[in-house]
């Protein structure tokens, strides 16, 4: 069976400035996820989560080794990557719903059955109620989930998160880090999203993920692969079960010992 997502063997170096030595930020590295899975990029900053991530999407270029999503090489961004960043990316100039909709509009459906779209992702998030409000006019928690609501309505075949809630307060982004998982999971017959989700906390990783790569520090490699083994639905109940302080406790391990720069 095809993965739905192949990374193989996938290096990326950056050209020199003023003469100065090439800078590799990615070192063959290979892993495949599967449809419906959700798997976290893990490992310390300047590793190459983020530069895998842009490859994924399409906005970089390998220098060696292929990306492939349902078989097709990855050569440039498109619709069946879906990527939700940090800093939240919206249109200033544009509603909410002008927001969630663009996406659909893009693909050319009628402006109707769009705004029909964005209203049921828009109400799955939790902001009903705020459709004609300007970014601006929404807190940091509202336009991550307006954020993530756009990325999910353009029905993304993988959707790519870039640390998505590193600047939100920690109760929300326990709050959101559930609604993420909402949002993912199958519904009205369609399966579950594949999701790659970058992020610096142990925690959310063990939380939201089915599998952890973990990478070392520059240049990035793939050093482990954890599988999470948490029961479903995950709720803050599942912050309190055994087997996620064991799992937190053996990633941080794994990343003290061989997360070290060379």
């Amino acid at each position: 069976m095809t993965p739905k997502l192949e990374i193989s063997a996938v290096t990326k170096d950056y050209a020199p400035l003023r003469g100065g030595l090439a800078v590799r930020a990615l070192d063959n590295v290979a892993f495949s996820v599967s449809e419906g899975e959700f798997v976290s990029l893990l490992g310390p900053s300047g590793c190459g989560k983020s530069t895998l991530l842009m490859l994924i999407a399409g906005f970089e270029r390998t220098s060696r080794g292929h990306i492939s999503v349902d078989g097709r090489e990855v050569t440039a961004p498109g619709a069946d990557r879906g990527l939700v960043f940090q800093d939240y990316a919206l249109f200033p100039w544009k509603s909410l719903i002008e927001n969630v909709m663009y996406g659909p509009l893009k693909r050319g459906l009628p402006r109707r059955t769009c705004e029909e779209i964005a209203r049921r992702y828009i109400d799955l998030v939790g902001i009903s109620g705020f459709e004609n409000h300007y970014p601006h006019q929404l807190s940091g928690g509202m336009r991550q989930r307006c954020a993530l609501a756009r990325s999910v309505a353009n029905d993304p075949a993988v959707l790519l998160m870039d640390e998505p809630l590193a600047a939100i307060d920690a109760l929300t982004r326990n709050t959101l880090q559930e609604e993420i998982l909402r949002v993912c999971d199958a519904r009205d017959g369609r399966p579950r999203k594949t999701v790659i989700y970058v992020t610096h906390s142990i925690d959310e990783a063990v939380f939201l993920s089915d599998r952890i790569v973990l990478m070392s520090p520059r240049p990035g490699r793939v050093f482990d692969i954890i599988d999470v083994d948490l029961p479903s639905p995950r709720t803050d109940a599942t912050r309190q079960h055994p087997e996620f302080h064991a799992l937190t406790k053996r990633i941080w391990e794994s990343l003290k010992i061989y997360a070290k720069p060379e």
